[in-house]
Parts: C-alpha cells; structure tokens; sequence
C-alpha cells in the first residue's frame, strides 16, 4: 500500500495547495484543497449526491462528519445548522488543516477538527454524514463503522453514501445482519450509481 493514501495520517506527497470553487448551502466560496486529501480537484460525485439531501441533517446537536477530508461536508453541515456542533474527523493531518482554514474563510464558528482519538468518548451524535473510506478494506471499514454507529443518539440517523460498484448493497447487507438491536438501516435513494445507506439508532 502506498504511503500517499487520503487515508494516511501524514501524507508524503508535497503539498500542492489549489482554490476550487465549492456551492456551500446556496453560495459559491473559494476553498482550499490539497494534493495528499481525497478527491482535491473537484467536488466527488458521491459527496455531491449526499451534500443534496442536507436537508435531512439535524438542526442542533453534535453532527459527526467521519472522514472529512478537506471539509465539503462539514461546511455544508456547518451552514445548514448553525446551531448545531460539526465535528470534522479524519486521520490526515492535512485534511483536518483545510478544514479548518476552508471554515475560517467561510466565516463557520461550528466546525470542531478532531482526529478520531481525540474525541471524547462519551460524546453522541444526533447525525452522523459520511463518504466512508471503502478503499481502507473490508475489515477497516467494519471496524471504524462499529465504532462510530454506536455513538448515536436516540433517534439520530447515519447517511453513508456508496458507490454501488465498490459494494454499497454488500455493506448494507452486513450493517442489516450485524446492527440487529437498536438500529434500523435501509437505502434511503439511489442516484448515479451511488447509494446512500440510513442507519436510524431506535433505542
């Protein structure tokens, strides 16, 4: 496995910022990315697909953005529900740098850079938005998934947004026969390829 990966806690590659236009919430801004983060050239299309349905996001609370790279989520989050606490989580340092710096120029207070063991353990979240790593491995992803699922609240929801071709409708399967108590997950669309798995905490 290379060194590179979006995934990795520091990337190798030399930092080779760039300004890319990104709609956040109704209004164009000027953000920052980085060779070194995932997708730095444009908006992914499944981040896209799952940024269109922010109107499903709680309006309070603490919202969980796991695997933030350089913020496309988190800011839109952070714009749709002011009062509510984005936190940003990531392993790459320079994904969690651009967030924070996209955030300031954006003028958004309510974002929090975490890695992921720097967030306290007895924090819930009333929504949890993610492009998950797939390409971490099968194993990785069950794992981070079971990790973080858990920490939602009562009657919070988790959107997972996955390309079909990279095992969307296997992961719902598995998170439908391992979250037995507690959960309920369903598909909520599908849209170019891409799906978006709800995983609503019921108790």
């Amino acid at each position: 496995m290379s060194s590179d990966h979006y995934f990795s806690q520091e990337p190798k590659s030399e930092y080779q910022p760039k300004q890319i236009e990104l709609d956040v919430a109704g209004e164009v801004f000027q953000v920052s990315t980085a060779s070194g983060t995932f997708s730095p050239l444009r908006l992914d299309v499944g981040t896209s697909v799952l940024i269109d349905h922010l109107e499903l996001a709680p309006k309070d609370g603490n919202i969980l953005d796991l695997g933030c790279g350089w913020g496309p989520i988190a800011l839109n989050l952070a714009k749709h529900s002011p009062k509510a606490k984005v936190w940003a989580v990531d392993v790459n340092n320079r994904s969690l740098e651009l967030t924070a710096e996209n955030a300031k120029t954006l003028g958004l207070s309510n974002i929090q850079t975490a890695t992921p063991e720097s967030v306290e353990t007895d924090i819930k979240f009333s929504g949890i938005w993610s492009n998950p790593p797939i390409r971490i491995g099968k194993k990785e992803l069950h794992r981070l998934l079971l990790t973080w699922l858990p920490r939602l609240e009562k009657g919070g929801s988790a959107y997972l947004v996955v390309q079909k071709n990279l095992g969307s409708d296997s992961l719902q399967k598995w998170l439908t026969e391992t979250l037995i108590e507690g959960y309920e997950v369903s598909r909520l669309t599908s849209i170019k390829t891409y799906r978006i798995i709800k995983v609503l905490r019921t108790s």
